[in-house]
């Protein structure tokens, strides 16, 4: 994680920080920001201790953030509807909170709940990060939370147990059963490099350097403006799926699972399992292979790895949707390298990797291809890997 970074939000975190005093009355302690991600291959696999490949986006969000002493939490979002969310840290609780501001104050009763001597905090984000797009605007929200609390209330914890605590926020508090990914994303990546993720021993994460501009290449990302509440049951279900076929094979996780012994476990399986536990060690072995590409440095070798990618969440795990699926296709008809879905599924973006100079092309393609179906249009944006979670500003003289 870094601490201290120079970065293009510096100017909104000066925003951000006026913002605060007009709000509270009074100067931040500090700004961070906290990136949403893009995972380039390996979904759904984190909560099988598999291995996942995600990037920071340069999208994040801001928080600007002043402790308290008296166990008060106020949360105020630039995204929000200009109202100020206060609550007790001592009465936090699963359950509690039903607004977004469940993601923040997950993060403090993570914290709480741990043994961390945390207390109240004033609290205002703003956030460039797109919200139902599969992008991680919840993990980027948790993130900045932790880094901020870390730093404020003096932790001193590593940015694998940062990533943690979101995670147990989400999972915990908000009551959605994600994996660390996101989180470890948020909090781990670094400009320039893909993150590759253990999901078992996620402290031994590895960056593999991702150098799009180095060869010729761009990464687009394409919001197809359908959304999905993952807390409706659906991503439940297919992580309970594959905890249930993981006990079935004597397994800790599917993980554990071994390619080469994919044929003799699925006939050993009921056949509504067979199509998931498929996907996750095949998609496993498409992190492997992406990164062994990366590393030697051959970027564009991961077009049909993601291709093939969207083709088991689609077919085997059954997560994309129709609008997901036209825009891998069109973009792959107007000569993206490889494409696929990105994130928990059921809507969101979709990732294209095409040469330099042909974004416009991939994107006006997506956009036919959106307007001859009756679809929304897609909201296209070229991105580059990013840091992950960080301070943007020093705490002012007080």
């Amino acid at each position: 994680m870094n601490r201290t970074h120079p970065s293009d939000d510096d100017s909104r975190a000066a925003r951000a920080a006026d913002t605060f005093r007009q709000i509270y009355g009074d100067s931040p302690d500090g700004v961070w920001a906290a990136p949403g991600r893009v995972n380039l291959i390996g979904e759904h696999t984190d909560y099988n201790d598999g291995f996942a490949l995600p990037i920071a986006l340069p999208q994040t969000t801001l928080l600007a953030a002043r402790t308290r002493t008296d166990g008060r939490l106020r949360l105020h979002s630039a995204q929000g509807d200009g109202r100020i969310t206060e609550l007790a840290v001592a009465a936090l609780a699963p359950g509690a909170v039903t607004s977004w501001a469940a993601y923040p104050a997950g993060v403090v009763w993570a914290f709480a709940e741990a043994g961390h001597a945390v207390g109240g905090a004033d609290l205002h984000f703003d956030s460039t990060v797109p919200t139902g797009a599969g992008l991680s605007s919840s993990a980027a929200l948790e993130c900045a939370v932790a880094v901020a609390y870390d730093e404020l209330y003096g932790l001193g914890l590593t940015g694998a147990e940062l990533a943690r605590t979101a995670q147990r926020a989400e999972n915990g508090f908000v009551g959605v059963p994600c994996g660390i990914m996101d989180q470890m994303a948020s909090v781990c990546c670094t400009a320039g490099a893909a993150l590759h993720l253990d999901a078992r021993t996620p402290e031994r994460h590895l960056q593999v350097p991702f150098d799009l501009e180095g060869q010729g290449l761009r990464l687009l990302v394409i919001d197809t403006r359908v959304t999905h509440d993952l807390g409706d049951g659906a991503y439940a279900a297919l992580r309970t799926g594959c905890e249930r076929a993981a006990a079935l094979l004597g397994l800790p996780a599917l993980r554990d699972l071994p390619a080469g012994k994919l044929p003799e476990a699925l006939s050993a399986l009921p056949q509504e399992l067979v199509p998931l536990v498929r996907h996750v060690v095949t998609e496993n072995a498409r992190v492997e292979e992406a990164v062994s590409r990366l590393r030697k440095g051959d970027a564009a070798a991961l077009g049909p790895i993601l291709t093939d990618g969207h083709a088991s969440l689609r077919d085997d795990y059954r997560i994309s949707c129709p609008e997901t699926d036209l825009a891998v296709a069109a973009a792959l008809h107007a000569g993206a390298l490889g494409a696929r879905m990105t994130g928990g599924g059921f809507g969101g973006s979709v990732i294209a990797l095409v040469r330099a100079g042909r974004e416009g092309v991939v994107g006006e393609s997506v956009t036919a291809a959106f307007g001859a179906a009756g679809h929304r249009p897609p909201r296209t944006l070229t991105v580059t890997p990013a840091a992950g979670a960080r301070r943007v500003e020093p705490a002012p003289v007080r």
